[in-house]
C-alpha cells in the first residue's frame, strides 16, 4: 500500500491503523497498552504531521484543545473505531 495514499485517504488510514492494532493484539499487547501507544502516536502526529484530509484535521483540532484525559479518550475511541471495522477480528 502506498504510504501517501494511506495518509490522504481516510478509509485507507483507518484500515492501516486497524492492521496495526490487530498486529499488536497478535503479539499479545494489552488493550490498555495499545491505547497508551495510540495516545503517544497521536501526540507525535499532532506535533509533527500536517493533516492530509478533513478528518485528520478535525482530529488534530480536537487533540489540540483536549486535556490529558480527553486525549486518552480520543486515542481509545480511535483504537476502537479501527478495531471494529468489518473484516477486523480485533476484539475491543
Amino acid at each position: 500500500m502506498d504510504i501517501q495514499q494511506v495518509n490522504t485517504d481516510w478509509e485507507n488510514w483507518k484500515r492501516f491503523l486497524g492492521q496495526a492494532v490487530e498486529f499488536a493484539e497478535e503479539l499479545g499487547v494489552s488493550r490498555e497498552r495499545i491505547t497508551n501507544l495510540a495516545q503517544q502516536a497521536g501526540q507525535v502526529l499532532a506535533d509533527n504531521v500536517t493533516p492530509a484530509n478533513p478528518e485528520q484535521k478535525a482530529l488534530k483540532e480536537l487533540w489540540t484543545v483536549a486535556d490529558q484525559q480527553e486525549r486518552q479518550m480520543l486515542a481509545n475511541l480511535m483504537t476502537k473505531l479501527v478495531a471494529n471495522r468489518p473484516g477486523s477480528y480485533a476484539a475491543f
